[in-house]
C-alpha cells in the first residue's frame, strides 16, 4: 500500500494549482459582498488547492484519473 500524499505532480502542475488558488482566494474576497457562504465556499476550495501546491500532491491523480498537468 502506498502512503498517503505521496508527490504525483511536477513543479509545473505546483505552479498550476498556486495560482489557481490565488484566483479561488481572490473570487472568494468578491464573493463575500453577494453571499458569505458562497465565499466561504470558495475559501475552502482555495485552502485545499494550495494545500495540493504546496504538498506536490494531485486528489484525481491519487484516485487515478489522469490529468494533463
Amino acid at each position: 500500500m502506498k502512503p498517503i500524499f505521496v508527490r504525483n505532480i511536477t513543479n509545473q502542475g505546483r505552479l498550476v494549482r498556486g495560482l489557481g488558488a490565488v484566483g479561488l482566494f481572490v473570487g472568494a474576497w468578491f464573493a463575500c459582498g453577494v453571499s458569505i457562504w458562497l465565499g466561504m465556499v470558495l475559501v475552502a476550495s482555495g485552502g485545499f488547492v494550495l494545500f495540493e501546491a504546496l504538498r506536490g500532491w494531485c486528489a484525481l491523480r491519487a484516485c487515478g484519473i489522469k490529468t494533463k498537468l
